[in-house]
Parts: structure tokens; C-alpha cells; sequence
């Protein structure tokens, strides 16, 4: 399986690396001590509370992994001026029945379109990219086409 770049901000690179810590420090020694309790409390066999600590060791060792894996692919999104959508641009938009959005274009872990910040795989992070001030886009998106008009790139 060929490994996919990941694109990150400063912000996000510190957030991934915070909760990598918190998983390997707060969380692990929190699933070891539910894992003991549940181990010492009988016979593990049909013991429910013993499989569920299983369980959980294993969805989190799995969680750290990906983070590490993630990290070690990072690639860093550089605040750079351009005339042209590029990752880290910040992108004012206009629809075509006048609402008006302004979004940050992230890589997929930073996503949170609900704080205007989307990804470039989204379909209009993807459709955003390469397209200059003053372009029309038109996307296909899961709610319909959609028509934007670029009213400003930073």
C-alpha cells in the first residue's frame, strides 16, 4: 500500500503532536490500569469487562500508530502568496444565489468546514485548486452542483 502525503499547518502539526502525548502518556497508562483491574477481577474467559479493556488497548494503539504514521508523511502547508488557489489559501467566495464564504484550504486531518477551514480533497477544496480571483467554479458536491465565483485569495 503506497503511503499518501499529509498536509498540515503549524496549528495543525501541534494539535497532532498534543494528542499523540496525551495517547501515549494519559490514555495508555488509563487502558493498562482498566486492563489490569479487569484481568484481576477473575477469570478472563467470558469476562466481558476484561474483553472490552482489550478492546481498547487495541483501538488505541491503533489510534497512536496512525498519528505516528501521519506524522512521519507530514508534509507542512507554507503561508504563501499566491495569485492562484494553493493549500493554505484562504479563499473568499461568492455563490451564485449571493452567500457569501470564506474558507481556509487544509489538509483532511484539520478539516472543520464549520470553522471554515476545508480540505483538499473535499470536493470543493479539490475544485478550488489551481483556479485564480474572479474565476467561476462549478462543483459537484453530495447536495447538488454548486457555482462559486472567487472574490478574493490571501
Amino acid at each position: 500500500m503506497e503511503s499518501q502525503d499529509v498536509f498540515l499547518t503549524n496549528d495543525g502539526l501541534q494539535r497532532a503532536m498534543n494528542q499523540l502525548e496525551f495517547l501515549r502518556t494519559v490514555k495508555r497508562a488509563e487502558v493498562a490500569q482498566y486492563l489490569h483491574d479487569a484481568k484481576e477481577s477473575g477469570d478472563v474467559i467470558d469476562n466481558a469487562a476484561y474483553e472490552e479493556a482489550k478492546y481498547q488497548h487495541t483501538h488505541l494503539e491503533g489510534r497512536i500508530h496512525e498519528l505516528e504514521e501521519m506524522l512521519a508523511r507530514a508534509k507542512m502547508i507554507e503561508d504563501v502568496q499566491s495569485e492562484v488557489v494553493t493549500l493554505g489559501s484562504v479563499v473568499q467566495l461568492r455563490t451564485s444565489e449571493g452567500r457569501e464564504y470564506c474558507y481556509r484550504l487544509v489538509g483532511a486531518f484539520e478539516a472543520d468546514p464549520g470553522s471554515g477551514r476545508i480540505s483538499n480533497e473535499s470536493p470543493v477544496g479539490k475544485a478550488l485548486l489551481g483556479h485564480k480571483e474572479g474565476d467561476l467554479v462549478i462543483v459537484a458536491t453530495p447536495g447538488g452542483v454548486k457555482e462559486y465565483t472567487i472574490l478574493s485569495i490571501q
